[in-house]
């Protein structure tokens, strides 16, 4: 019997080792082509000395996959790896993503930081989801829409598609609306920011933390203002509003899941059947949640005692998160949305049409204006 086990075991392993690999092939071109994307703009002074590239290895990797399935096509032999790495290289990268978040990150926002970031949340999500049924839009397209406009970009798309069983077209349209309108206001916002709050960088890195959607677009933003108007606090601003945005995608991830069901209708036109509360509450989100609370607790231990968890030091313990959530979030993740890539037919997109990027546009907006509009009336409350 356990001889069977370990034959089935390599047979499996034998049958999805090519699409892993060919997955692997498209992601590692993916970073490789995003990465020169960034040397390019810096060259060309769009981009200040030091900035990462605003362009995700992830999204040029779904633009690769979809390029080889549509021009080349993919061979059944490939599928069955394809198929295990959108399911479970996406589970794995998420919850080591959790490595990258500190609870105590959120403590610096205190008492008023924290709200703002929610009403910023519920306004991406509102408009977003109000907009998908005013349009009579793919309630899933704009819950991914809406998750990715609310709280980080393409890390919630990703996060959110297997509880609400996306489509691969679905995905990858969200992605590529998420990442339009964060690279637009990634190039635009620091101007508004400074043009609004200029005397006060806390306001300014709150506003970009809260404005743009995807973690890099942040960081790229933030150090354009940083660099051309010589405030180096908007980047550390900026940053911590964007990590602590982040973690509520622990809440958001069911509550979104909910109204999905709730309100939306299967093929044959009856209601969805709302999954018991825990089957809301994806696996990969509690790993998620476990491995921040691992961060934080190693992050307090070290600057309380000198050694993480009585282990490390502050610099080794910094490499080990830091190599562990890197991975997750290029290679795990990279190896995703490398197969929703090679498994998007074009075909696919028939019927969808461009009122979702309307909506994403319209969402991006009101997130931008409320942001704006409660940092000018509370924003003098919070210290960082």
């Amino acid at each position: 019997m356990i001889q069977l086990k370990h034959v089935a075991r390599q047979n499996y392993l034998k049958r999805i080792a090519p699409g892993l690999l060919v997955s692997f092939i498209v992601i590692i071109a993916g970073i490789y082509t995003a990465d020169l994307i960034g040397v390019l703009l810096i060259k060309m002074a769009v981009l200040p000395p030091g900035s990462a590239s605003p362009i995700s290895g992830i999204f040029v990797a779904i633009l690769f996959g979809i390029i080889i399935r549509n021009l080349i096509g993919l061979h059944s032999v490939f599928r069955e790896g394809v198929s295990f790495a959108v399911t479970y290289a996406l589970r794995a990268g998420i919850i080591l993503l959790g490595l990258r978040l500190s609870l105590a990150e959120a403590l610096k926002l205190g008492a008023w930081g924290i709200p703002l970031i929610m009403a910023c949340i519920i306004c991406g999500l509102g408009v977003t989801l109000y907009f998908t049924k005013v349009m009579n839009q793919s309630r899933r397209l704009g819950t991914l829409i809406a998750c990715g406009t609310g709280i980080c970009g393409v890390t919630a798309i990703m996060a959110t598609s297997p509880v609400i069983k996306a489509k691969d077209n679905e995905i990858s349209y969200a992605v590529a609306n998420i990442t339009i309108f964060g690279l637009v206001g990634m190039l635009f916002y620091p101007y508004l920011a400074n043009f609004f709050f200029a005397d006060d960088p806390i306001k300014a890195g709150l506003f970009l933390g809260t404005a743009i959607h995807d973690t890099a677009q942040v960081a790229g933003s933030s150090l354009i203002y940083s660099q051309i108007y010589g405030i180096e606090q908007v980047v550390d601003v900026a940053t911590v509003t964007k990590l602590t945005r982040n973690l509520f995608i622990i809440a958001v991830i069911p509550f979104v899941s909910y109204l999905f069901f709730k309100h939306s209708k299967n093929e044959n036109g009856e209601k969805h059947a709302i999954p018991k509360w825990y089957k809301l509450v994806p696996l990969f989100v509690i790993g998620f949640l476990l491995l921040a609370l691992v961060r934080t607790v190693g992050d307090m231990t070290a600057v309380n005692s000198g050694l993480a968890f009585g282990l490390f030091d502050p610099a080794a313990w910094t490499n080990f998160y830091s190599a562990w959530s890197s991975f997750g979030s290029t290679y795990l993740l990279g190896l995703a949305m490398a197969g929703v890539g090679l498994s998007t037919d074009f075909s696919m997109f028939k019927g969808l049409g461009v009122k979702p990027f309307y909506i994403g546009l319209i969402a991006a907006i009101s997130v931008g204006v409320v942001s704006l509009s409660l940092i000018s009336l509370f924003g003098h409350l919070i210290v960082i």
